[in-house]
């Protein structure tokens, strides 16, 4: 890419609790076992059945933010975020859209201060198999009501490298000398374990302080997938750039970015 642009990354990050048991009920955690049997009425909103929140996934939760630099907020609440998907049994899931736990971190990577917007609580949704053999997409709702927290960061990254090197911060923490807050690998190769990783990516133009329109690339697992994906897509946006007319501020977690 041209070195009249410059690429302005932000990231969303999705991270498993290392809690024995579910954020809303007593069923376990463990990875693996059959199909659905990891499920109660609760984690997959049966009528009538009623969330109880786990103290643990709020201690770790707090501790995590602690470990970022986070303020944790003196009062926080879950609202329901409603879409339909078949891994969704309830067609919601329970976040802290608003008022989340923690807000206004800061970390330390490869020299660069990294602003952390804000850290939520929120449930997992459930599994997707597709089989093309039987042509059947089966619903695997072992992870639904498991434990997570998603952080959000300022948009200070500028390249994958630099991406890949907060991911690796995050795996290491271990907030106040206690026992690991955040689950690590899972017998694969994933970067984070059960993690999800979203970029935020938007171009910045030199030459008029202008950036074109950002995009997001959503579910993110592998280390070459984040490099990879990161290059790809702001050399397409700076070629979106050179075109008359196209180049335009953009806001990214609130955030205007000219």
């Amino acid at each position: 890419m041209s070195r009249q642009y410059e690429t302005v990354i932000g990231l969303e990050t999705h991270v498993e609790l290392a809690t024995k048991s579910k954020i809303f009920c007593a069923c376990t955690t463990a990875f693996g076992g059959a199909p659905n049997t990891h499920c109660c009425p609760v984690c997959t909103g049966m009528p009538g059945a009623l969330p109880v929140l786990n103290g643990k996934v709020v201690e770790y939760a707090v501790r995590a933010a602690m470990a970022l630099g986070c303020t944790v907020t003196r009062y926080s609440r879950f609202d329901r975020k409603n879409y339909f998907y078949p891994d969704l049994p309830k067609a919601y899931q329970i976040s802290q859209l608003y008022l989340p736990i923690g807000r206004d971190g800061t970390v330390e990577v490869g020299g660069r201060t990294v602003g952390i917007h804000e850290l939520h609580m929120e449930e997992d949704a459930g599994k997707l198999v597709h089989d093309p053999w039987i042509d059947q997409t089966r619903a695997d709702y072992n992870r639904c009501g498991v434990p997570l927290i998603e952080i959000v960061t300022e948009p200070d990254f500028r390249s994958g490298e630099e991406v890949i090197a907060y991911l690796e911060s995050i795996v290491s923490i271990n907030p106040l000398h206690g026992p690991p807050a955040i689950k690590g690998m899972q017998g694969c190769r994933r970067l984070m374990g059960d993690s999800l990783i979203s970029l935020y990516i938007g171009v910045y133009f030199h030459r008029n302080h202008c950036k074109p329109t950002g995009l997001r690339i959503r579910k993110l697992f592998f280390r070459n997938f984040i490099c990879g994906g990161t290059e790809a897509e702001a050399a397409h946006l700076a070629d979106c750039g050179r075109r008359e007319g196209l180049f335009r501020p953009i806001e990214i977690f609130g955030q205007t970015i000219r």
